[in-house]
């Protein structure tokens, strides 16, 4: 029997982290999947979570935990393809490392994902988004920090993760334009609204940066 312990490990720490470069937030994920499977797999099984071995991990129990998300925790079809997802990444991670576990590994990686809806984003309409824009106080600290953040948010359509690692040299205003490092490390370079740039400008000039760029060593973002 092979102990499941020592490989998850592995993944998450060795494959994932150092070899893949795979974000934080992305790891934080495939480990909550990984705890909500092995918490099920333990109260199924009668062990404790750290006796599993891998060849309790079936196609006939991830199948079973997967039915447990959608019937005892609710969670949507959405939840249960994403830690479908981290399981199936997983899996193709012992492709590699456990041969002898190669049929067991093809079925648990033939489990289907489930079809789910495409919904239409909702959207703002113009004067809403201006509310929303105006609604910091201009004549604070904070309001004027907000107020950069909410239109860099708007003009360059920035994921929140995207929007808190920004760093102060990321941003030329001499240029009019931001460079932006995404999600997978892909690097991009996006130009700034006049508003923004005012924005910037006026939250620049708060914090103490120097202007158009900033040298700081302080490591301060935004």
């Amino acid at each position: 029997m092979t102990p499941i312990a020592p490989l998850i490990e592995t993944f998450l720490c060795e494959t994932l982290a150092r070899q893949r470069g795979v974000s934080r937030h992305t790891r934080d994920s495939y480990a909550l999947s990984f705890q909500l499977l092995f918490v099920f797999a333990a109260e199924r099984l009668k062990v404790k979570p750290s006796a599993l071995t891998l060849e309790q991990i079936d196609a006939g129990l991830v199948s079973a935990f997967l039915e447990h998300l959608e019937d005892k925790r609710k969670n949507a079809a959405v939840t249960r393809n994403v830690r479908l997802a981290a399981i199936k990444s997983f899996f193709h991670f012992l492709e590699y490392q456990q041969p002898a576990s190669l049929e067991q590994i093809r079925r648990v990686l033939a489990i289907p994902f489930k079809k789910t809806d495409r919904c239409l984003v909702p959207y703002l309409l113009r004067e809403e988004l201006q509310a929303v824009l105006d609604a910091p106080d201009p004549a604070t600290r904070d309001g004027i920090r907000d107020r950069a953040m909410l239109h860099l948010a708007v003009c360059a359509g920035l994921r929140v993760s995207e929007l808190t690692a920004l760093q102060v040299e990321d941003i030329d205003l001499q240029s009019m334009s931001i460079r932006v490092l995404g999600k997978g490390r892909r690097e991009r370079t996006l130009p700034l609204w006049k508003p923004t740039a005012t924005a910037l400008r006026a939250w620049l000039a708060v914090r103490g940066s120097r202007y158009p760029r900033c040298s700081s060593t302080s490591g301060e973002s935004r």
